[in-house]
């Protein structure tokens, strides 16, 4: 009897852990699409905080951290109104949740990079010393945990294409870096559907910018 009250017991818990691991899976990829979509800064904010949510109720789970950092620096990016010092900081602080729960993970890193980028876009002459070196450390540890990521290169190629020519940038130096990454897209695939799939299309874009 007790053998049988014990399966019983395992199959339940198997039940719940299946539904709870759904329940999760959804509301990833419905927020995901969310921020494919969104397009102002509260869209961006609003994401952010739905992911916060999700990770506040799946603490053992880095990818909504994640997301909601993302969701924070492309707001960066779309809105040139937006207080970037106040983005890196609210990024480098779910990064750090998220990197709590997987210290080494290359897509966590890769963030790091970009949150790093939106503390320097507030002065980037100034600012270019401290926080391009973070960016770049950011790629490297990116690099060694995963070098085939296309998502690396397209951002070593954003850099690039953003510096001056005096200083090694330009499109004839980024062009290499877009052509290795959306090459690197052709074979990308990731570990499932609910991690990070972006990049493949403005790093083809990009590209076709180098050439023009």
């Amino acid at each position: 009897m007790k053998t049988i009250i014990f399966s019983f017991v395992l199959v339940l818990f198997g039940l719940q852990s299946n539904a709870q691991s759904e329940k999760f899976s959804k509301a990833i990829l419905q927020n995901v699409a969310l921020l494919d979509s969104a397009k102002t800064s509260d869209d961006f904010v609003k994401v952010s905080a739905n992911f916060e949510r999700i990770a506040e109720a799946e603490k053992n789970q880095w990818l909504p951290y994640y997301y909601a950092a993302l969701a924070n620096i492309w707001r960066g990016f779309n809105d040139t109104k937006s207080d970037y010092d106040e983005i890196g900081d609210k990024a480098d602080a779910l990064l750090a949740k998220a990197e709590a729960i997987d210290a080494k993970n290359t897509e966590i890193a890769i963030a790091k990079s970009m949150a790093a980028t939106m503390h320097m876009m507030v002065d980037p002459m100034s600012r270019w010393q401290k926080y391009g070196m973070m960016q770049r450390e950011a790629l490297e540890t990116a690099k060694v945990l995963d070098a085939k990521n296309p998502r690396i290169y397209f951002l070593e190629g954003q850099t690039t294409f953003n510096m001056p020519e005096q200083f090694g940038g330009g499109k004839d130096a980024a062009k290499p870096l877009f052509e290795k990454s959306v090459e690197l897209f052709k074979s990308f695939t990731p570990v499932n559907n609910l991690y990070p799939n972006w990049g493949q299309k403005i790093a083809e874009q990009m590209l076709a910018k180098c050439k023009s």
